[in-house]
């Protein structure tokens, strides 16, 4: 209690004056309480006045004029002791905002306490420490035992245990080999190992995420504006009320002890206290929800689409078959397409030069490489123009490009090299495990209508949307045919899913965007409302289902203070409620309807 109230100086100086007013008062000395709590009272009017006229000056009328009346309304009438009641009701209900917002941003926050500063970073026979932002692409970096891996890189030790809850949700460890690559954020085992940074500091994933972190403590949730609805009318019904008890009384006494019980802290307080408890519980669940307000559109999503690799499907596509043309060798073709794919972002590029390395291919350096979005990538490599991509793209090329069907789940990347149709590249990319479960769950929570919004060819699309439940499925889509089927889908809100540099555009576009954070484009990170920190997509699932508690417990919260506070204030128009017993009285519906709004810190029954 004591720690509360020395983070909380505001109220423990309106304590101390309330007591030394009614010290006052019960000594005979009402006059040196009445100055007392007038000036202590009058400044703090003054100076939520001003806070309030500058909000009036941008458009916004929130409640506190009710506050202010009422304070103003009690010292006029020499019920003094109320008016610091009232001040200790607007000063307590802030302190347990206070207290909400740190509990969230404490569970929000846990990312950025173990941010790395320091890395060990390998040069010549010996180690060196320097920070983290001073890694170079290239450089080799130790990893000690339980530290947690600074920048992204490649294994170079033989093999790694590695602790990757923090992005992917995965309780037990993984073991890694050479040459693959780890995410930073990741802890390392019991055994120190070497890798290569393959980013800086700031491309790396565990600082996209602080970053993300970061936007998302900074972005102020939209309880203002829910209490904001209610703000005029509230005001208009209690003044109202307050302004007929004092005509029928003719008693402005009357005017005051009805207002005391109509200070507005349920609304401007209760709310807040909800979104910032919602904020936590999606953080807990590998979602950063970028504020309040999308939260309130995630609670009213009735359709939903989503991108299909990376996003329905895990994204790590293998290869299953290389189809040469006459001409040209198996592994010519694989190791070109390596060598252009080196420069794409597309998650099948991966694949590619997976399959280039396992193989034991030389893969060389591409250049003037030009990535031409959804379709492919052409650049020169020893002098040999390479063009990879889908199969209208290479045709567009090389116009006797003969077409192959592929079979369910497949995706076959066409190859031209100098003008000739090289062949195919054919890769399969498994559908995540969760997809399926998460359609179904969003069909149970309401939305109505849900689509794939792919780039990827038409068969290889419908294979993944028979997976999972889909049955509406857009295919070969430019990022702008994205936008535009996405802004046409209704019901309404809209959100959409996706992971890739192509998706950027529709995840800004749409009611709300979740990008796949794990292995998705920073790119579409940026341009998302909420991202998904883990390497699933049921996360997208809690983050609507506890939206639409914490929306619930908002309102909910909202309309017990407005309930009881009307209520009262009826009954004080009678004059059977004292100014200094209303007051006292309103902070017990303040404190209601606060501890309500408490619940949303607690996730929904079944997430």
């Amino acid at each position: 209690m004591l720690r509360f109230l020395l983070r909380s100086p505001l109220i423990l100086a309106t304590l101390v004056v309330g007591v030394a007013v009614v010290i006052c008062a019960a000594s005979g000395l009402e006059l040196a309480a009445r100055i007392i709590a007038t000036v202590f009272v009058g400044a703090f009017v003054l100076w939520t006045v001003v806070g309030m006229v500058r909000d009036m000056l941008r458009g916004h009328f929130g409640l506190d004029i009710l506050a202010v009346i009422a304070m103003v309304a009690t010292l006029a009438v020499g019920e003094y002791i109320a008016a610091v009641v009232v001040m200790l009701m607007l000063t307590g209900g802030e302190a347990l905002e206070d207290y909400a917002q740190r509990r969230a941003r404490r569970d929000l926050g846990a990312l950025l306490e173990r941010a790395p500063r320091i890395a060990h970073r390998i040069e010549g026979d010996g180690v060196r420490e320097v920070p983290v932002a001073e890694i170079a692409v290239g450089e080799e970096i130790l990893i000690r035992p339980a530290e947690l891996v600074p920048v992204d890189g490649v294994l170079l030790s033989d093999v790694a245990d590695l602790d990757e809850s923090q992005l992917t949700g995965e309780s037990l460890p993984v073991t890694r080999s050479a040459g693959a690559e780890i995410a930073s954020g990741t802890i390392n085992g019991t055994v120190a190992v070497r890798m290569r940074a393959v980013r800086t500091e700031a491309d790396s994933q565990y600082q996209q995420i602080v970053a993300l972190v970061r936007a998302a403590e900074a972005s102020k949730a939209p309880t203002v504006r829910m209490a904001d609805r209610f703000a005029i009318p509230f005001t208009a019904v209690s003044l109202i009320i307050a302004g007929i008890a004092w005509a029928l009384s003719d008693d402005p006494v009357r005017f005051a002890e009805v207002l005391v019980l109509a200070t507005p802290c349920p609304l401007l307080l209760a709310a807040p206290v909800a979104f910032l408890g919602g904020l936590s519980q999606t953080a807990k669940r590998g979602v950063v929800v970028k504020g309040g307000a999308v939260l309130e559109r995630l609670a009213q999503v009735r359709s939903a689409a989503f991108d299909k690799t990376g996003t329905l499907t895990q994204g790590r596509p293998t290869l299953m078959a290389v189809r040469a043309r006459a001409g040209f060798s198996e592994n010519e073709v694989l190791a070109l397409a390596a060598a252009v794919e080196t420069a794409s972002s597309h998650v099948l590029a991966a694949g590619i030069i997976s399959a280039a390395a396992d193989r034991g291919l030389t893969v060389d350096t591409a250049e003037r490489a030009v990535e031409v979005a959804t379709n492919g990538i052409i650049g020169v490599v020893r002098g040999r123009t390479v063009a990879v991509g889908k199969p209208a793209y290479i045709a567009s090329i090389v116009p006797d490009t003969a077409r192959f069907e592929a079979a369910s789940g497949e995706a076959v990347v066409y190859v031209a090299v100098d003008g000739r149709f090289a062949g195919t590249l054919v890769l399969t990319d498994e559908v995540r495990p969760d997809a399926a479960e998460t359609v179904a769950a969003l069909h149970r929570l309401g939305v109505t209508r849900t689509a794939i919004l792919t780039g990827d060819v038409e068969p290889t699309a419908r294979s993944v949307a028979e997976k999972v439940g889909i049955a509406e499925v857009h295919a070969e889509l430019l990022p702008a045919d994205k936008v535009r089927l996405a802004a046409d889908m209704q019901p309404r809100p809209v959100l959409m899913v996706g992971d890739g540099v192509n998706d950027a555009p529709v995840l800004a576009a749409v009611d709300v965007g979740i990008a796949m954070g794990v292995r998705g484009s920073t790119a579409a990170g940026e341009a998302a409302s909420a991202v998904v920190l883990r390497d699933a997509i049921s996360p997208v699932v809690s983050a609507i289902a506890i939206s639409r508690h914490t929306v619930s417990v908002a309102k909910t919260s909202i309309w017990i203070g407005i309930a009881l506070s009307v209520a009262l204030m009826l009954v004080a128009t009678t004059g059977v409620i004292p100014a200094v017993a209303g007051a006292l009285t309103q902070e017990l519906i303040d404190l209601a309807a606060i501890l309500y709004a408490l619940r949303a810190l607690r996730a929904p029954r079944g997430i």
